[in-house]
C-alpha cells in the first residue's frame, strides 16, 4: 500500500513531533512526545482554529484535528508545522469524589494481573487522586490519569457489546465511569450512581478535563449534592442514569399538524447532518449514515439539507397522517403503500413528492435492496435541537428518543418561498460485492504485511451484530505486528478499527470519538453512504486509495 505524505515532520508543532498520518480524506492525527504537548495544542487550536478546522480532539499523545472538507484537510499538515504554541494556563481544578460499589464482573481478573489482592485493588483505586486528562468515548466519560502505575491493566480482549451505566473501570493507565450503557472494553471494577453527563445542568459534564477526581468505596450509594470548584471536594451521587435519551421526541405537538407513529419497524430515529464540532466533549457527530439519501428526501420537498427527516431501518415502518403532508422517500428501494380510511390502498413512488392526507396511512414493507430510508416531509420535523442538531445519537442517548408506537410528531412550516421540485434520480443498485475505498493507516503498522496486503484483496461479511455505531465484519482474522495496547486517541467516521479479534469493525455515524485499538485506515467520506445501505450478510471488499486526501462532497 502507498505510504502517507503525511509521514515526514521535522518543524515543531507544539514540543516534540513524532509524525503527522493521514486519516481518511478529511483528517490529520499529530503524534506528540506526550500528553503535557498534547493539551497545549488542542488548547491553541480551540483558541485558534486551523483554516477549515471543524473538530479538534486531544488524547493520550495525539491530537486529532478533522476538517469541512477534504481539501480543508489537505492544509493542516503545512498549516501545523508552522504553528509557535505556548503552554495552556493552567484551570482552576475541582476535586470531585465519586462513592463506588466495588463489585465489578472483572475486579478478580484485575487482582490476578497486578498480583494484588482484591482488597490491595481496591486501596489501590481509592488511595490517590486522579486527574482529568482529556474526554472521549461517550459524553462524560473522561480520561483519568493516576500517579500510581499498580493498576495498569489491559482492555478485554474483546469489548462487551454493552457496559452498564455508572460503570467503574481501569484500562492501560486510565480510569473512567461509563455515563451511560455502551459497549466498551475496559475491566470493570464497580459502580456508582453518578450523574457523570446530564443536559439538565448548566455544565453538563460533572468532570472536566483538569479536574482531580477521588473514589471513595461505599457499600451502598447515597445521594448527596453539592457544588464543583478549585479544591473543593464534593460526595456525587444522585438517581441512577437511564438509557433514556435525553430529549424526547413526544414534546406535546399540536396533533392538527403532524403524524402519529402506529409502527416503528425495527428502528426509525429522527436524523439530520449532525452535531460536528463536539468531540472534545465526547459528542460525536452523528447525522444520517446514508447524507445523499436525506439532501434528496430535503431538495424533493423543498427542504433546506439541514431539515430533520425519519431515518427506517428495514421497513415496518407505518404512521397516519393528522394533517394533509407532502413528502418524499429516499433510500432503500422498498413498496411504500398509502391506505384510506376506507381501505382503499395505493402505491407509491419513491425519490418523487407526494401527498398524504390527513387519516391516510403510509406503510413501509421490506426493503428490495438496502437497509435505511428517509422520509422527508415538507417544512422538516419539529424537535427541539440539542447542541444544534436535531439528530438521535444511539451510543449517547443525545437527541430525540427513537421512535415507538404513538409517537406524535409535528412539522415546522415550510421555508418561505421553497418549492417542491421534480424527482430525484436515485444511485445505481448496489453490486454483488461493495467495494470502499479506503486511506490506509494512521496505524497500519500496528499490523503484519501480509495482514494488511491481505485486507485489501479479502471479501469481508456484514454481521447481524452492525448497527449505527459501525458495521461489524467477519472473515479470516487480521494478524498484528506488535504486542500490547494502542494508547486511546481519536476516531473519525469512516475508520476501519481492529480489536484483538483480528475482525474489523468500520465506524458508522454514532461511533465513540476515541478509540484504543488500531485502525488500519479510513473508508473514504464519499463512499460511507454505500456503507450505510449494506444489510446483514452483504459482502465488501476495501480498495486502498492514495493517502493524500481527494476531493468529495461534504
Amino acid at each position: 500500500m502507498p505510504a502517507s505524505p503525511f509521514e515526514a515532520s521535522s518543524s515543531p508543532v507544539a514540543g516534540p513531533v513524532r509524525i503527522i498520518r493521514a486519516v481518511g480524506d478529511r483528517a490529520v492525527l499529530v503524534e506528540l512526545a506526550g500528553l503535557a504537548d498534547v493539551l497545549d495544542l488542542q488548547a491553541h487550536l480551540q483558541r485558534h482554529p486551523l483554516a477549515g478546522q471543524l473538530d479538534v480532539l486531544a488524547a493520550a499523545e495525539t491530537v486529532l484535528i478533522t476538517g469541512v472538507s477534504a481539501s480543508a484537510a489537505r492544509g493542516f499538515a503545512d498549516a501545523l508545522r508552522q504553528l509557535q504554541v505556548l503552554p495552556a494556563a493552567p484551570a482552576d481544578a475541582a476535586l470531585v469524589q465519586i462513592d463506588t460499589v466495588y463489585d465489578g464482573e472483572d475486579l478478580a481478573d484485575v487482582a490476578a494481573h497486578t498480583g494484588l489482592s482484591i482488597e490491595g485493588v481496591i486501596a489501590a483505586h481509592t488511595g490517590q487522586d486522579w486527574t482529568a486528562a482529556f474526554g472521549g468515548f461517550v459524553p462524560g466519560f473522561l480520561y483519568l490519569t493516576g500517579a500510581s502505575a499498580v493498576l495498569t491493566v489491559p482492555r478485554r480482549s474483546s469489548p462487551r457489546s454493552s457496559v452498564p451505566t455508572g460503570s467503574v473501570a481501569v484500562a492501560g493507565d486510565y480510569s473512567a465511569v461509563y455515563p451511560r450503557t455502551s459497549p466498551g472494553g475496559w475491566q470493570l471494577l464497580g459502580r456508582t450512581d453518578a450523574r457523570l453527563w446530564d443536559l439538565k445542568r448548566s455544565q453538563p459534564a460533572l468532570i472536566r478535563p483538569g479536574d482531580r477526581v477521588r473514589f471513595r468505596a461505599v457499600r451502598e450509594q447515597v445521594a448527596a449534592a453539592g457544588v464543583l470548584g478549585p479544591e473543593t471536594a464534593v460526595a456525587v451521587g444522585t438517581p441512577a442514569a437511564t438509557a433514556t435519551p435525553d430529549v424526547a421526541a413526544t414534546a406535546v405537538p399540536t396533533p392538527a399538524t403532524g403524524i402519529r407513529v402506529l409502527s416503528p419497524g425495527a428502528q426509525t430515529t429522527v436524523q439530520d447532518l449532525g452535531r460536528p464540532g463536539y468531540a472534545d466533549q465526547g459528542v460525536t457527530a452523528s447525522g444520517a449514515l446514508d447524507r445523499g439519501a436525506l439532501r434528496r428526501a430535503n431538495r424533493v420537498v423543498g427542504n433546506p439539507a439541514t431539515a430533520a427527516v425519519l431515518e427506517n431501518a428495514l421497513g415496518g415502518l407505518s404512521l397516519t397522517a393528522l394533517a394533509d403532508q407532502v413528502l418524499a422517500v429516499t433510500g432503500a428501494v422498498l413498496p411504500l403503500t398509502v391506505t384510506d380510511a376506507v381501505g382503499r390502498h395505493r402505491e407509491l413512488p419513491m425519490d418523487s413528492a407526494v401527498s398524504l392526507l390527513a387519516g391516510q396511512t403510509l406503510s413501509l414493507g421490506a426493503p428490495r435492496s438496502g437497509v435505511r430510508s428517509y422520509l422527508a416531509f415538507r417544512g422538516g420535523i419539529d424537535v427541539d435541537p440539542v447542541l444544534g442538531s436535531r439528530s438521535t445519537d444511539t451510543l449517547s442517548g443525545i437527541g430525540p428518543a427513537p421512535l415507538t408506537s404513538g409517537t406524535v410528531l409535528r412539522m415546522l412550516p415550510p421555508a418561505p418561498g421553497s418549492a417542491v421540485h421534480h424527482p430525484e434520480t436515485p444511485p445505481p443498485a448496489p453490486a454483488e460485492v461493495t467495494v470502499l475505498r479506503f486511506v490506509p493507516g494512521p496505524r497500519a503498522d500496528w499490523f503484519e504485511p501480509a495482514s494488511v496486503d491481505r485486507f485489501g484483496d479479502a471479501e469481508w461479511t456484514v454481521t447481524h451484530q452492525s448497527n449505527r455505531i459501525g458495521l461489524r465484519l467477519a472473515g479470516e482474522p487480521l494478524a498484528r505486528s506488535r504486542p500490547g495496547e494502542l494508547a486511546s486517541e481519536g476516531t473519525a467516521r469512516g475508520a476501519i478499527q481492529v480489536p484483538p479479534s483480528g475482525l474489523p469493525v468500520l465506524f458508522l455515524a454514532d461511533h465513540p470519538v476515541t478509540g484504543g485499538y488500531p485502525v488500519i485506515g479510513v473508508v473514504l467520506a464519499e463512499d460511507l453512504d454505500l456503507a450505510a445501505q449494506l444489510p446483514t450478510g452483504a459482502r465488501i471488499r476495501f480498495t486502498p486509495v492514495p493517502a493524500e486526501p481527494v476531493p468529495a462532497s461534504p
